[in-house]
């Protein structure tokens, strides 16, 4: 049976050498896995407890609020409570597209849970695709088929596309974009048979203007990301210096990112006479993170959404006092115990590698934790011979790995935090891989991937 399967994938070997787009077939294999699983495990069915909390949760409610014309806000209250005011918990992308279903499909159905799912399972697939296409560029045809291939039919790597409704596979798919663009403007292909030369991304200013555009949505989806808009956007800018109207270009990017952004500071300032960057809830996570009591785990039993008594003050507060008076209680205690939190940071980047304890039975926790960080160490070792190797673009992958985990670490961290950079572990690990056989030159490579 796995010879049948390699014998198929390989069929999509028919594309000229050097061209690194992904075959339309592994997209509609991605999709269409995930949409049975999802239909047929009947995973839109969302638990209602709570008032249907785990729909979504804040961002549920807030798409909710939106939905029966209350606007922006009451991330948490159960609709018999009350509202609780405007609010800026999580940024807006993800709320407005539930909203959007809700109005179409109904407040906390199950069409509109499926039709959500839909669109995860649409946007993971494609993911795929971005895999491939980076896989092909950076290293080899060979690590294109296996990468696309492994992220379109891994249980773990459509997890949350299938039963999370929640921003990671809109995020991920979003930064996977953002590095195929990347890599096109600056010419990037192992296997081009003509020289690189110009960009392959057409027009230098539009493919700029599109940088920009994707960064003011994954703004919108998770701040997070936003650590390394410089580092890609430098990136680029040092390999297309000598194209016309470069700097011109990257400017306009800029302009269109903050575009992007400028209609949600504006609300946000409006509604609470402050700025807000983006979101507000920061100084409650970092309470919840780093507070009397912490252990490395959020401490979801302090949460307003868990606890009765935060819940009030929330209320009465309003959110940015609210979050400022926790922020401020955060930071007191870690200045007060800095061993404490220093033991909960370095218990924090274990779990983001190699997994968050739950406590699911041991039978089903330990392959879980077995894998998690499996994928991990391998794509840290692949990252390694990567930049020994000096492979197109490690280094920029290396800034990801580097510097996106950071508010995790300092924090709180929780598994799906992981998940936007997940497609380059996969690549990387297959490349570690694939790196441990027989050497062979490019061609002899490519040859044998074609018999």
């Amino acid at each position: 049976m796995l010879e049948r399967l390699w014998t198929w994938m390989k069929a999509d070997g028919s594309r000229a050498q050097g061209d690194p787009r992904a075959p339309w077939r592994l997209f509609w294999v991605a999709f269409a896995v995930r949409v049975l699983y999802m239909t047929l495990a009947h995973t839109y069915r969302i638990h209602p407890f709570v008032d249907h909390f785990q729909f979504g949760w804040e961002a549920g409610r807030i798409a909710r609020s939106l939905a029966t014309g209350h606007g922006y806000a009451n991330p948490f209250e159960p609709s018999f409570l009350g509202p609780t005011g405007p609010t800026a918990w999580v940024p807006p992308a993800y709320p407005l597209l539930i909203a959007g279903v809700f109005k179409l499909f109904g407040v906390y159905t199950n069409l509109s849970a499926w039709v959500l799912l839909f669109i995860n399972c649409v946007l993971s697939a494609l993911t795929a695709m971005g895999v491939w296409e980076i896989a092909y560029r950076c290293y080899s045809r060979a690590n294109a088929i296996w990468s696309g291939w492994l992220w379109a039919l891994y249980p773990a790597a459509m997890q949350y596309a299938v039963r999370w409704l929640w921003e990671m596979t809109l995020t991920t798919f979003l930064f996977t974009v953002v590095l195929v663009l990347a890599l096109r403007m600056r010419s990037i292909n192992r296997n081009a048979v003509a020289s690189p030369g110009s960009s392959e991304a057409g027009s230098q200013t539009g493919a700029w203007l599109l940088f920009g555009l994707l960064w003011g949505i994954i703004a919108l989806s998770t701040s997070t990301l936003l650590l390394f808009l410089p580092v890609c956007g430098i990136w680029i800018l040092i390999g297309t210096w000598n194209r016309p109207h470069a700097l011109r270009n990257a400017v306009l990017a800029g302009i269109v990112f903050i575009a992007c952004l400028t209609p949600w500071e504006i609300r946000n300032y409006q509604v609470f006479h402050a700025f807000v960057p983006i979101r507000g809830n920061l100084g409650v996570e970092t309470y919840l993170g780093n507070g009397p009591g912490s252990n490395g785990w959020v401490m979801v039993y302090d949460h307003p959404n868990m606890a009765t008594n935060q819940f009030e003050l929330y209320r009465q507060m309003g959110e940015l006092r609210y979050a400022k008076m926790r922020g401020d209680a955060a930071k007191a205690y870690m200045r007060a115990h800095p061993g404490h939190f220093l033991a909960n940071t370095l218990k924090r980047m274990y779990f983001f590698w190699f997994g968050v304890p739950s406590d699911a039975p041991l039978r089903l926790e330990l392959p879980r934790m077995l894998n998690y960080g499996f994928v991990s160490l391998a794509g840290l070792l692949g990252l390694a011979l990567s930049l020994r190797n000096r492979m197109p673009a490690a280094g920029l992958v290396a800034w990801i790995l580097v510097l996106l985990p950071l508010p995790y670490y300092t924090v709180f961290v929780q598994a799906r935090f992981r998940h936007p950079f997940e497609p380059f572990l996969t690549i990387l690990a297959i490349y570690l891989f694939q790196s441990t056989g027989p050497r062979r030159t490019e061609a002899g490579g490519q040859k044998a991937l074609e018999t």
